[in-house]
């Protein structure tokens, strides 16, 4: 009988692979919010210049680049061969989320710091920036609330498989924050790495790479969500701005209707 459809198997499967991808995720984002919290200025990385600098430049580019290669056909057919036979499929979203916590984590704990502090907040103004920083981290998680939480979370494929069903995707983001922009997890997450209460060349860096990737890593996911939904996205994004949320002018028939 095919691991996938044992009654004894298939529970142990899901559970393990839930247990480890949720706490790879807690370690992992954890550990951003901590790092960057303190500018990138103290981490487990010694290594000293020049091989810092290699060493900070793979850590960087290992996350857009795996991040973005397993949302292809090629990287989804990979992520489902890595699960025991017949629950890969099941376990993809899963697994994604394991590996892109694993590789915020590399990131994070093994940057090699350059020692250079720029800017620390103190007093009345550390408390705003930490205001700040906790509201840009909130409203990331209320984008990926409105995205589908157990898709973000990796719970959507271990929770399938934990009930012998198929993975239910939720359907086209219109709703919450993506009423407002049409990648508002990007957004958010841009705005995390910008209201550091602590400023070093490292944290910069780092915000400057995630920016840039924040601003053409989604026109992928929008080619890939404009071949799923067809005719409903580009109705979706013929309303509702790429990015920032700045109002759109009314289009000729809508202002001819309202006189």
């Amino acid at each position: 009988m095919p691991i996938a459809t044992s009654s004894l198997k298939r529970p142990a499967i899901a559970l393990v692979y839930g247990a480890v991808c949720h706490a790879l995720f807690v370690l992992g984002v954890g550990t951003m919010v901590v790092m960057m919290y303190f500018g990138m200025s103290a981490s487990l990385g010694m290594l000293e210049a020049p091989w810092s600098l290699l060493a900070n430049a793979a850590l960087l580019v290992q996350f857009p680049l795996m991040h973005s290669f397993l949302l292809t056909n090629r990287g989804r057919a990979l992520l489902a061969r890595l699960a025991p036979a017949g629950t890969g499929p099941t376990l993809t979203t899963t697994t994604y989320v394991a590996i892109a916590s694993v590789q915020i984590l590399l990131l994070f704990a093994l940057w090699s710091p350059s020692g250079v502090i720029w800017w620390q907040a103190e007093g009345a103004v550390l408390v705003v920036m930490t205001a700040l920083y906790a509201t840009a981290w909130l409203l990331l998680g209320k984008a990926m609330a409105d995205a589908g939480l157990s898709l973000q979370t990796g719970a959507l494929g271990w929770w399938a498989l934990l009930r012998g069903k198929k993975p239910v995707y939720p359907p086209l983001p219109e709703r919450g924050l993506f009423r407002l922009s049409r990648q508002p997890i990007y957004v958010t997450f841009t705005l995390t790495v910008w209201t550091v209460p602590t400023w070093t060349p490292d944290q910069l860096v780092v915000a400057l790479t995630f920016t840039l990737y924040c601003l053409v890593g989604p026109l992928f996911k929008e080619a890939r969500f404009k071949r799923i939904y067809g005719a409903a996205f580009d109705a979706y994004a013929a309303r509702v701005p790429y990015w920032l949320p700045w109002p759109r002018p009314a289009s000729g028939s809508e202002t001819h209707d309202a006189k």
